[in-house]
């Protein structure tokens, strides 16, 4: 088996030899037969900015959206190389025949899709944890019949956050998980439905011996390449427009969506890459945040006052930094945030 090891060169060469040695493992010819792999929940705001990430590094790409037909999905469609290269399917993460039609023909699999909630969630068990859980299931069960080489999970932060054991003042890693019991007890169902899902997940990867490695983003912020906000961007949003009269000052762990991205390429293409990533790159307060937003766009109506808060944890990204892993200036972030946004109408 041939490996490339690969010193000096530019992060994008490194990438693209890499991708090599990844379509000729993977049943790839090299670059004449193009690698073919799919992305779950592909009209998201993540997986768009992947399947954009992918395509222009020449893959095939299977994307998994409700519907097909919808102009929702537009956005899609009009990226470069779309029309050869990406093909849409109808799926649902409930419907084993659905992701197992996706999936077919494929070499790797990006699972992306998760419910994301903006607001409360009337039935949480149905509505967060069963899609969450059983959708994920049924993405590594259709995994395994296809002999897929590689699944890159996006988990979340919200899996390695809420564990009240962890000790005082310690830097959060891969090694942290969340207490699925705590986070019942104190109703915080996105973090159980995240925790359970990926540690699912695992049990059914060593079980299956499924090549498996998971993304663990904080919050993810940047611009949109979707028509509709999620609850991520609406972070930023009320940030500009709210007003509010007094807002907490905690703590932020942000990551650029196109730095994400990224970080899911490489966790597939690296042979070397295994187990969990947490992938966060700068912590910040919320006032700070404002602060460099006043300085491009003084005018927005931003919060009057800022309250101190006791937090205590952070996070570690060194791992995915070793693979090769880099980040963007957090100032150019904020920009292409609120253009896209003026652009889309969301700070009228």
């Amino acid at each position: 088996m041939l490996f490339f090891f690969i010193t000096s060169v530019s992060r994008k060469k490194t990438v693209n030899y890499l991708c090599v040695y990844r379509e000729e493992t993977s049943n790839c010819r090299g670059m004449a037969l193009k690698c073919r792999v799919c992305v779950t929940g592909a009209g998201g705001y993540v997986a768009s900015w992947l399947v954009k990430l992918l395509l222009s590094k020449d893959y095939i790409v299977h994307g998994t959206v409700r519907d097909p037909s919808n102009d929702k999905y537009s956005h899609l469609n009009n990226l470069d190389k779309a029309a050869e290269n990406l093909k849409l399917f109808k799926a649902d993460l409930l419907d084993p025949d659905s992701l197992a039609a996706a999936i077919k023909g494929c070499n790797g699999v990006f699972h992306v899709a998760s419910p994301v909630p903006s607001g409360s969630v009337p039935n949480p068990e149905v509505e967060l944890v069963e899609p969450a859980v059983k959708g994920t299931l049924n993405v590594l069960k259709a995994c395994s019949e296809a002999n897929i080489k590689r699944v890159v999970f996006v988990s979340s932060v919200a899996a390695a956050a809420l564990d009240p054991n962890w000790p005082k003042g310690e830097v959060k890693d891969e090694t942290c998980w969340s207490d699925s019991e705590y986070c019942k007890a104190t109703n915080n169902w996105y973090c159980f439905s995240k925790t359970m899902a990926e540690k699912e997940a695992w049990s059914y990867a060593k079980q299956s011996g499924l090549d498996m490695v998971t993304v663990l983003p904080t919050l993810v912020i940047g611009p949109m390449l979707q028509r509709t906000t999620n609850a991520s961007n609406l972070v930023l949003i009320k940030l500009l427009k709210e007003g509010y009269e007094e807002l907490e000052n905690k703590r932020r762990f942000l990551i650029d969506v196109r730095d994400l991205a990224e970080a899911l390429l490489l966790a597939y293409e690296r042979p070397e890459a295994e187990g969990r990533y947490m992938c966060t790159a700068h912590t910040v307060k919320s006032e700070d945040i404002v602060a460099m937003l006043k300085k491009h766009y003084p005018n927005y109506n931003y919060p009057k006052r800022f309250t101190d808060v006791t937090e205590d944890g952070s996070y570690s990204s060194e791992k995915l930094q070793k693979l090769g892993w880099q980040y963007r200036p957090l100032e150019g972030t904020l920009i292409d945030a609120v253009e896209r946004y003026k652009q889309g109408g969301f700070l009228d």
